[in-house]
């Protein structure tokens, strides 16, 4: 599955930890990979379940 970086970024800025954000928003793909990513997501507290899969054919 797939989720918009957007998304993650959201959501670390929300919880207030707006260096994490700026991380993520500069070094992760725009749609970004939850197999590939997992451990880094499971760090940053994201669950992936909880969000809205990105559709990848549109970008």
């Amino acid at each position: 599955m797939h989720i918009h970086r957007a998304e993650i970024v959201a959501r670390l800025r929300a919880r207030g930890l707006s260096a994490r954000a700026d991380w993520v928003d500069r070094e992760l793909p725009r749609m970004v990979d939850t197999s590939l990513n997992g451990s880094l997501l499971r760090m940053l507290d994201i669950h992936p379940a909880t969000m809205a899969p990105a559709d990848i054919a549109s970008g």
